[in-house]
């Protein structure tokens, strides 16, 4: 048993460096705090790292770049009086935790370990925190087991079969493939989308004073026009002479009435990921990168919550300073509290806000961060602040008027109180309606039919995807992040003008897991497994009976499958030879998609680049003119344009030749 003879020293580990220094500065020289940079042990690389006959246990290894860690930790251990885990609160820093006790030998010195949590890095909560030491949750650690065996069993089971069946270098894994369903079938429906025809029709009337006002035709014989009620030229052409032959409406009634637009809850992880994709044009995973670090610097509660419950200390902070700085006008009789809408949400976390509320977007930005560390403190700071802030009110006015069988509208909407604007800044059109009297008469001035075309369902963005997943109960507000950058760094998918589209080799691997593996890819069944993962993490269930219950099913199926499915993918013949061994060329299919390889191979394994009629803008390579220049992408991919005949050719452009536009 390690000697803990020492002058009383508490050994303080945390998951990384940042969050040490800003705890370490809030504690005196009694404490020591130490980062572990991240976990400490995982599941061996290049084997499966379970045992599927005694229990699913998980063979823990310490990664070659922890040990020299794990060791200097060992030593200060050894030498402290107590050692306090202060990892995050969630299943993966609770996992943490537990490493730490198994890699550091800790388990026979259980009454000098302690574990702390906190959902804010303020010398406050760490000073609650050491008060109110708890012991490990191995309900949430077990939760996180399981969560981490699933995914190994899966990626290293089904993986193979996708090299063997597919192509090499492929990947599965259990919920970036139902992202990647998401993406393909949205694909699919775009592809089959065919357009339907409609047309609206809007009149500009004059009232007395010869003020103009646009209407649109909104009923005929007192039918409510349906979207595609005027279907085709000929019909609006029609209906548009019969307006302008009507020559005068009377007004019919007039509708004056206050509409009121409340302010949104604050930032759950979700919700930040969505609104810094559609404001920031920040990825999910740089949101989160960013959210990190300005939470360990303390600025920030907790970033992985799917919660929107708010302290009373911040809903003080917030009122306090919304009467100093905005005035009384803008304050709530009584604070706004909110109730999420999951019912998997984790009610005792809190949403993500700024720790010290006064702390407004201009003080912040003189502190020493990074201008995207500005950025997202700003838009969690005015999210929260907004939360506190009464609705905007606004002026509706509607304006129905009859010229014969013909009814028509307008709507009118004037800002009247800010309110929560004042501090989240929203695009919206005010239009101001002349003042009319009901049995006015108005002259028809101009009659504008209008041709329109359905359109399809817009790609996924980052947002729109994250949202889907989050509608779905797919993954978990620590897990967005990297389901989408693994599709991306899988080759899956591309993002094209900041919307996902599937790749060929995307598209096949999902066709494969959709027809062979129905339930890997199954929305419902994925969601359900979630649930599974949450009745852990709370006590109700146990991790190991519920892989129990998918694996047998699961391998027996495919282990069936490589006996019944063929290879989807052969070699194709072409007209061109090698330039180094004079064999035959042939087009085959690797994760980057299709490329032309040696039919000598392994003896020669020269490979080239296969130009393809999509990659192609039309223009002959300026450098070498035999060439064509394709698009192409870098390992980041990022686009770019070069010669087809690389590396004969070595022509690049970050910007496209024929435009001068550079391309992201």
């Amino acid at each position: 048993m390690p000697s803990t003879k020492n002058s009383g020293l508490s050994l303080v580990i945390v998951e990384s460096p940042t969050k040490a220094k800003t705890i370490g500065a809030f504690l005196g020289k009694k404490y020591k705090v130490e980062s572990s940079y991240g976990h400490v042990r995982d599941l061996p690389k290049g084997q499966l790292g379970v045992d599927v006959e005694n229990s699913f246990l998980p063979k823990y290894v310490t990664p070659r770049k922890n040990q020299k860690r794990v060791t200097a930790l060992k030593k200060l251990a050894a030498k402290a009086s107590e050692i306090i885990l202060a990892s995050d609160e969630d299943r993966e820093g609770e996992a943490i935790a537990w490493h730490l006790v198994h890699a550091l030998k800790l388990e026979e010195r259980k009454e000098v370990v302690k574990r702390i949590a906190f959902h804010e890095i303020t010398e406050e909560a760490i000073m609650k925190a050491l008060e109110n030491p708890r012991e490990i949750n191995m309900n949430l650690v077990n939760a996180q087991q399981m969560r981490r065996v699933l995914d190994r069993l899966v990626g290293y089971k089904l993986s193979p079969f996708l090299w063997k069946k597919v192509a090499s270098g492929l990947s599965a894994g259990r919920v970036q493939s139902v992202a990647l369903k998401l993406i393909v079938e949205r694909e699919t429906e775009i592809k089959k989308f065919k357009p339907d025809e409609y047309w609206t029709i809007d009149l500009i009337l004059k009232n007395k004073e010869a003020h103009e006002i646009n209407f649109e035709l909104s009923k005929i014989d007192g039918k409510t026009l349906d979207k595609f009620e005027i279907n085709s030229e000929k019909k609006a052409k029609e209906i548009s002479e019969a307006l302008e032959k009507t020559k005068t409406f009377d007004v019919a009634s007039i509708e004056k009435r206050e509409l009121r637009k409340n302010a949104y809850p604050p930032f759950t992880t979700s919700t930040l990921q969505q609104e810094a994709s559609k404001k920031l044009g920040f990825p999910a995973r740089r949101t989160m990168q960013v959210a990190q670090s300005l939470y360990e610097k303390g600025f920030i509660t907790y970033m992985r919550t799917d919660s929107v419950n708010l302290s009373e200390f911040s809903l003080k902070e917030a009122a306090s300073w919304i009467e100093s700085t905005l005035g009384k006008d803008y304050l709530l009789d009584s604070p706004r509290k909110f109730k999420s809408t999951s019912r998997l949400a984790q009610e005792a976390h809190e949403a993500v806000r700024p720790t010290n509320p006064k702390l407004d977007p201009e003080t912040f930005a003189k502190k020493d961060l990074t201008p995207q560390e500005n950025r997202v403190y700003e838009l969690i700071w005015r999210r929260f602040m907004a939360s506190q802030l009464p609705p905007a009110i606004f002026d509706s006015t509607s304006i129905k008027a009859n010229g014969g069988i013909y009814e028509v509208k307008t709507n009118g909407i004037t800002l009247q109180f800010d309110g929560f604007l004042k501090v989240w800044p929203t695009k919206f059109e005010e239009k101001e309606v002349p003042a009319v009297k009901e049995g006015e008469m108005l002259t028809v001035s101009k009659v504008n039919p209008d041709q329109h075309f359905t359109e399809p369902p817009p790609r996924y963005n980052e947002a729109s995807l994250i949202k889907t997943l989050e509608a779905f109960g797919i993954g978990r507000p620590s897990t967005y992040a990297s389901i989408i950058s693994v599709i991306q760094t899988r080759n899956y998918v591309v993002k094209e003008q900041r919307r996902f589209q599937p790749t060929e080799i995307g598209e096949m691997v999902n066709k494969v897991l959709n027809e062979n593996f129905p339930q890997i890819v199954d929305i419902e069944f994925t969601a359900k497994m979630e649930e599974e993962l949450d009745n852990v993490a709370d006590g109700k269930d146990d991790w190991q009976k519920l892989i129990a219950e998918f694996y047998g099913p699961f391998i027996k199926n495919l282990d069936e499958k490589y006996e019944d499915v063929k290879k989807l993918v052969t070699t194709e013949e072409t007209d061109e030879v090698c330039n180094l061994c004079d064999k035959p060329m042939v087009i085959k299919f690797g994760r980057f998609g299709k490329f032309l390889a040696c039919s000598g191979f392994p003896e020669c394994k020269n490979t080239r680049s296969l130009v393809q009629q999509t990659n192609s803008i039309n223009m002959k390579c300026p450098k070498c003119i035999e060439g064509d220049v394709v698009i192409k992408r870098t390992k980041r991919r990022r686009i770019f344009y070069g010669c087809s005949r690389y590396p004969e050719c070595d022509y690049a452009s970050w910007t496209n030749p024929t435009l001068g536009e550079k391309k992201d």
